[in-house]
């Protein structure tokens, strides 16, 4: 179909100029595939040549990235945008969660720091943040032809319902039709659809137009009996039957696709190998995506202590609670591990909260990340950490021995280096230039550290770590960064779109064809 044979209707808001309509993708659980539904929708609607955002009101994650104006907001979200061809705006994310415990999160409004809050003194503000929320979606409205909503966990969730701001309450703000999206890959797909409606009062039921039914494995015909049922049982259509895909690499929302990795087998003598230490609160592990497709670098995520005298690098991740997790790696052995492995000449690389555990100390005088105090650190780079406020977040421009690089910072410290070199020239954050410096090499060059996230993404700056490491004349992937990206969107917009009926969801929106 040609964009030119689409037309958005829109609708009216109270001053009665027109408004973008929003189509809602909600789940029956976490992790049943709403975010990536929600990135192929913006793609499909882009290619069809509509001005389509997406839009998040409260996401909870650890994985962040900044925006051109400096602002911090979901990775899932970024990810969205990217996917509709367009720079991402922290309207697309207003409230992000990003817990550094069990029952607290650092509480992110707009793109800025605005506090801590446990789990009961966040739902008692809910009504600012829902407020909040509203707004950022009422500007994305007038800027655009159509919102692409992703909701939250399951939308019903009945001892939440009164609280949360992500999911029905916000597609009932905006009239919003909505699209439940269930996993048949975890099994009771049946259960799964017909559970999550008769959880929900029929104005809610009535709202959602009918089911995507995710991550399929097999012959299709034999589903058919299926839908048919589902489509019986509810009155409600299902849109598609989406086959698992292993070929697509689109960046995972959150940590959970690597909540408690099985070990894995321990590396070949003659096997180039990198190791990364899964910390229990690790953040922007999207990081090493582009590590995954190195053709013969075999890249594992580990939790338990092992050997790894066999691994040609390992790496420290960014954390939401550095001097928790700095404990976490003394108290499990992790760290006489490092050690032991440093002292074998391996070699070593910090991001941010990894960096700052690699230097001698961590002090944290306010109490930004837990109580206050200060931590002796690893001690493999002579730098010193003081965790203070307020948060650094830019897009930088960073060059590597002359071969430069973009990249984004995210991190509440600040890092002094009292020996060794820098590791990075600084050209500019969030456009404007300037000449500075990041990171620490030590002086035997086998122990890094940086601030900078997404190092990996540019092709020519992986060059030279992987030759740093050892690691010469591979089969290198080209395509990293947002080229490579970009063609991943449009395979998954395909894949969608071969099992699909799109016609009745662009009618449910009013885009008329």
């Amino acid at each position: 179909m040609s964009p030119n044979t689409h037309r958005h209707v829109g609708q009216k808001n109270p001053h009665g100029s027109k408004v973008a309509p929003c189509l809602a993708v909600f789940g029956t659980a976490s992790e049943v595939g709403k975010s990536i539904s929600a990135t192929a929708l913006c793609r499909i609607f882009a290619n069809l040549g509509l001005r389509v955002a997406p839009f998040k009101a409260q996401n909870m994650s650890n994985n962040s990235g900044v925006t051109p104006e400096g602002g911090e907001m979901g990775r899932a979200q970024i990810v969205q945008a990217e996917a509709a061809c367009l720079s991402p705006h922290v309207d697309m994310n207003p409230i992000l969660l990003k817990p550094s415990s069990d029952t607290g999160s650092q509480v992110v409004v707009l793109g800025e720091v605005f506090g801590d809050r446990r789990a009961q003194a966040y739902h008692e503000d809910c009504t600012f943040f829902f407020e909040t929320a509203c707004q950022a979606l009422d500007r994305l409205r007038r800027a655009y032809d159509l919102i692409i909503m992703e909701g939250a966990g399951s939308c019903a969730e009945v001892n939440l319902a009164a609280q949360e701001i992500v999911n029905f309450r916000m597609a009932e703000y905006v009239n919003a039709p909505v699209i439940l999206v269930a996993d048949i890959h975890r099994g009771g797909v049946f259960a799964q659809c017909v559970g999550t409606l008769e959880c929900l009062p029929p104005d809610r039921q009535d709202r959602i137009i009918g089911f995507l039914i995710n991550r399929f494995r097999g012959d299709a015909n034999l589903f058919k009996d299926g839908t048919c049922w589902i489509e019986a049982k509810t009155g409600k259509q299902v849109f598609g039957l989406v086959p698992w895909y292993r070929d697509i690499q689109i960046e995972a929302e959150d940590s959970v696709v690597i909540e408690n990795p099985v070990d894995p087998t321990m590396p070949k003598a003659n096997e180039f190998a990198v190791a990364i230490i899964r910390l229990p609160h690790i953040s922007n592990f999207n990081d090493f995506d582009p590590l995954f497709r190195v053709k013969g670098l075999k890249v594992s995520f580990l939790e338990r202590v092992r050997d790894l005298s066999f691994y040609r690098a390992v790496i420290l991740p960014g954390s939401k609670n550095t001097r928790r997790d700095l404990r976490w790696l003394i108290d499990s052995g992790w760290a006489e591990a490092l050690a032991s492995y440093k002292e074998n000449a391996g070699y070593l690389l910090g991001i941010c909260g990894g960096y700052q555990m690699l230097g001698h100390k961590i002090d944290d005088p306010e109490g930004l990340e837990g109580e206050p105090g200060n931590s002796q650190g690893l001690k493999f780079l002579p730098v010193e950490t003081t965790l203070t406020a307020p948060k650094t977040t830019t897009r930088t421009d960073f060059s590597l021995k002359g071969v430069k690089g973009k990249g984004y910072e995210i991190h509440m410290g600040k890092t002094i280096r009292m020996g060794g070199h820098p590791l990075f020239e600084i050209h500019s954050r969030n456009g404007t230039a300037c000449r500075d410096s990041d990171g620490c090499a030590s002086p035997d060059g086998h122990v890094f550290g940086t601030y900078v996230h997404g190092l990996f993404d540019n092709p020519q700056v992986l060059q030279q770590w992987l030759s740093r490491i050892g690691l010469k004349g591979y089969d290198m992937n080209e395509h990293s960064g947002l080229a490579f990206r970009d063609q991943q969107y449009d395979l998954l917009a395909q894949h969608f779109l071969r099992h699909l009926d799109l016609e009745p969801v662009m009618n449910a929106v009013g885009i008329e064809h």
